[in-house]
């Protein structure tokens, strides 16, 4: 983990700077970051989530989308599942084990302090899901088996809706490793909850739920792909909506994505399957341009929904900044538990990532090497700062780590230095807002995503988290 130097001060929260893309969500390229050591994003919006991603597309019929059908849960034989029970009831005990040891730890040391204040409360746990992008499988798989005991819910996020009546993997995945790391989550007990993500071009979705009876299509093709997997539960990451679709049309929208929900969710809990949405947040219960993303409607779904886990990143998209600053994500907090009057449904999305900007060149730059932003993650962060020789400073109102370098771009006969700055939520950042989620009574946290963690995440993430986090500096 870098060390933190002394903060930064007078950085002012405003709103994000932009609505941010779908490719924003740093899902990435397979393209090398050089200087990041990660993917980068997309330079330009496209058609399909596979073209988005800037991943190159695979011929009709390949070998890797061959067997789609059981890249979540082959069906079991009756062996297979007594055999899952009791790998269930196990995690059930071991945390349940845990949580005891806890309290009475707690209680010992409250006895010792005499007549002192008690100790903060840590006895709730609070869990922790994950998505599981298909382009970091080669990382995540080895490692997997290691980090279930901690994971509550994990969301493979390789599923595409491309129609009203379908539904099935990206083009892009490799249907081998799919199956070696859902074979990982299965024999761990780990509940697997697919993400489904709108790939349809602008305005399709809408327009399918607009139509009462391709809902139902829809919603039928949902619910057999959760009956034909065997899936605990589905996410649905509806973000074209947002991001693609003009707001003129959320008014339209807001009913038939309520609708929607309504309808489905009662299928699914029929079937004994949960429904998860994600979605980018509100800030009040109104209509305006300074209330969020209100074409979700959080108060319409939030009876329907099992969990609905809030995309609290991407504040910085267009220029530099933080990524998830603490006052917005506080703000992001209060809006939700306050719309949907559930706190208990919530679960904050937490990035472990951040941004590489370009800030200024001079020179000119060899063609094809100048990168205005690329993505940063836990498992690069310190090898860059060491590469670069930066110095990392630890920006104490926003809760996140920033720093300055100059990298220089050559061929041999055009030659540029590019300055680049840094924003990214490190580990200890990511405990922060895990503790926001735990003292909001939230259900837990979600982290974007499996593969950008690190040691370091993983140290900060699953001991208890820091007693509070600092208060709020803006009146």
């Amino acid at each position: 983990m870098c060390r933190h130097l002394e903060p930064l001060t007078g950085y002012v929260v405003q709103m994000p700077d932009e609505p941010p893309m779908r490719t924003s969500r740093a899902r990435p390229s397979e393209r090398t970051d050089r200087e990041s050591g990660g993917p980068q994003p997309s330079q330009a919006r496209r058609r399909t989530f596979a073209e988005q991603a800037g991943e190159p597309e695979r011929a009709p019929g390949s070998r890797l989308v061959e067997g789609a059908r059981r890249l979540v849960s082959p069906r079991p034989t009756d062996a297979d599942s007594e055999e899952l029970a009791a790998i269930y009831r196990q995690r059930r005990l071991a945390i349940v084990a845990a949580a005891g040891a806890l309290i009475l730890l707690l209680i010992a040391v409250v006895a010792t302090r005499g007549g002192e204040d008690p100790p903060p409360d840590r006895s709730r746990v609070l869990p922790i899901d994950a998505w599981a992008p298909y382009w970091t499988l080669d990382e995540t798989t080895p490692e997997f088996a290691n980090r279930a005991s901690i994971i509550r819910e994990i969301s493979p996020f390789w599923f595409e809706a491309t129609g009203a009546a379908t539904v099935g993997p990206s083009p892009n995945l490799d249907a081998e490793k799919a199956e070696a790391f859902l074979d990982v989550a299965r024999k761990n007990g780990v509940p697997i909850v697919p993400s489904i993500v709108d790939a349809m071009p602008a305005g399709g979705m809408a327009a399918v739920l607009a139509d009462p009876s391709q809902r139902t299509v829809h919603v039928d093709t949902l619910v057999a792909f959760a009956k034909d997997q065997k899936a605990a539960g589905l996410d649905l990451d509806y973000e074209q909506f947002a991001f693609a679709d003009d707001r003129a049309t959320w008014t339209t929208t807001r009913p038939n994505w309520t609708a929607f929900i309504t309808e489905l969710a009662g299928r699914l809990h029929a079937e004994n399957v949960t429904l998860t949405v994600s979605i980018p947040p509100v800030y009040d219960g109104g209509q305006s341009p300074d209330s969020g993303y209100w074409v979700y409607d959080y108060a319409g779904i939030a009876p329907h929904v099992d969990r609905i886990r809030v995309m609290a990143y991407d504040f910085s998209t267009s220029s530099p900044g933080p990524i998830a600053p603490l006052e917005w994500v506080r703000k992001v907090i209060a809006g939700v538990s306050g719309t949907t009057g559930t706190p208990e449904k919530i679960v904050l999305g937490i990035p472990l990532y951040g941004y590489n900007w370009q800030i200024g060149v001079t020179g000119t730059c060899p063609e094809g090497q100048e990168n205005k932003r690329t993505t940063l993650n836990h498992r690069a962060f310190d090898e860059l700062i060491a590469k670069r020789g930066a110095v990392p400073i630890y920006d104490a109102p926003t809760g996140e780590v920033t720093f300055n370098y100059q990298l220089v771009l050559t061929d041999g006969v055009t030659t540029c230095t590019e300055a680049r700055q840094v924003w990214f939520v490190d580990p200890t950042g990511a405990a922060l807002r895990k503790q926001l989620a735990l003292e909001a009574g939230f259900a837990g946290v979600s982290l974007w995503a499996l593969g950008f963690d690190s040691e370091a995440t993983w140290a900060n993430l699953a001991p208890p988290p820091p007693a509070s986090v600092p208060p709020s500096s803006i009146g």
